[in-house]
């Protein structure tokens, strides 16, 4: 019997012992058991060397029976302060790369067999008593799980901000030629340089902390996705919106194709739009990559292309025609005569855009054919460009374009 407050606790007894101090007895023959089962029925412990085994791991298990010993012995789960011991084991697993499921299995399978080796003897009349350390080990395993994942996620949450530091700082460092700032990270000869741009999942658009989380989880299966296509670990600096990544190539690069393979694996996985401007580069070049690289994304969504992998050689005239001149308001101001009857100006582009087809520009407009004909002419009489006129043409595309370069949506 015991104290507990003002009432006397009967201790559980087996076969008239108490239980806590059979446990407590036999605890330094019993944790070296457990752990040879732990090397026994769990891969990774095999892995781990038998000074770790016997050292670490057998002193973190014979503190685990001492605390089983006193839950039993007090009818109540551990404490945060009991729990620490076992909180810094984790992290230190956390910290070699032990898997946290191998981690759970053992603290399961010791349960299981501290269970078996202590009530495997007993009686109808220890019933009630193995009914109550029965609740009272689970109880333990609960707060055990708990304090266990809590303390190994934080840890692998802290190592991987510090591995994400050093990523976002070795980016940061290419990205800028800044070769000092690479010391000690190795460069690879050359670098396939991506400019992302992602849309917005509608996950997205939910409260904190749901938000948030989705935007993470976009993010995470983007990155996921773009270094299952990479055969080095990759180089990233992207937020939930987009940004860099710098794909390693120690070898031949890749195939075109395989840059738009990646594109719309990220794409697929992310489950939004994904825009990628890819560029080649030696490392020195990396920072003029990656400028051309954005500039190329720019000129992908200021003209609304669809989502895919584009290079410059993709966007060559869009890309001349955004460049900032002196003729870039003249020619912007080339269709403000349509600006006053919004249909001419839309008639005129969906008959750019459907390849100077009347009848799928109707289609487009939801008009009949001869009210296309009847815009286009109006937009002629007003404008003097005929798009039926190859040179008005290009200066159409070019006007067009200018528009676009100077933000304006009419």
């Amino acid at each position: 019997m015991f104290w507990e407050g003002s009432s006397v606790v009967r201790a559980l007894t087996l076969a008239g012992w108490p239980v806590h101090e059979l446990l407590e007895r036999q605890a330094p023959k019993l944790a070296r058991q457990l752990v040879r089962g732990f090397a026994e029925q769990i891969p990774i412990y095999r892995r781990l060397p038998k000074e770790e085994l016997d050292g670490d791991i057998t002193g973190i298990t014979q503190h685990n029976l001492r605390l089983i010993s006193r839950v039993f012995r007090d009818r109540r789960p551990p404490t945060r302060a009991e729990l620490a011991p076992l909180r810094a084991s984790a992290a230190r697993r956390a910290q070699e790369g032990v898997p946290l499921e191998a981690l759970l299995a053992a603290y399961h399978l010791g349960s299981r067999m501290v269970w078996e080796h202590l009530f495997e003897a007993a009686t109808p009349a220890d019933f009630d008593d193995v009914m109550v350390a029965n609740r009272l080990i689970l109880r333990y395993m609960e707060s055990v799980t708990a304090a266990v994942c809590t303390a190994y996620l934080e840890e692998r949450e802290s190592m991987l901000s510090h591995e994400q530091h050093a990523m976002h700082a070795a980016v940061s460092a290419l990205l800028g030629g800044d070769r000092a700032g690479l010391a000690g990270v190795r460069v690879a000869p050359r670098y396939l340089v991506l400019a992302i741009a992602a849309g917005r999942h509608p996950d997205e658009e939910s409260d904190e902390p749901g938000g948030a989380i989705a935007g993470r989880r976009k993010l995470h299966r983007i990155r996921s996705a773009l270094q299952r296509h990479a055969a080095e670990p990759l180089l990233s600096a992207l937020d939930t919106t987009g940004g860099f990544v710098l794909v390693p190539l120690p070898g031949d690069p890749p195939e075109w194709c395989a840059v738009g393979e990646m594109a719309a694996a990220a794409g697929k996985s992310a489950g939004v739009p994904v825009w990628v401007a890819a560029e080649l580069a030696p490392s020195s070049g990396v920072p003029a990559a990656a400028k051309l690289a954005e500039e190329v994304l720019e000129v992908v969504r200021i003209f609304e292309q669809p989502p895919g992998a584009y290079r410059l050689a993709d966007v060559l005239l869009e890309y001349q025609l955004t460049r900032s001149s002196e003729a870039t308001e003249v020619l912007a101001g080339l269709l403000d005569p349509l600006l006053d009857n919004p249909d001419l100006f839309r008639t005129l582009k969906a008959y750019l855009d459907t390849g100077l087809d009347r009848r799928r520009t109707a289609e487009l407009l939801h008009v009949h054919p001869n009210t296309v004909d009847y815009r286009l002419r109006r937009a002629v009489s007003l404008t003097g460009l005929d798009p039926v006129d190859p040179a008005h043409l290009q200066r159409i595309g070019a006007a067009l374009a200018a528009r676009r370069r100077l933000g304006h949506r009419s």
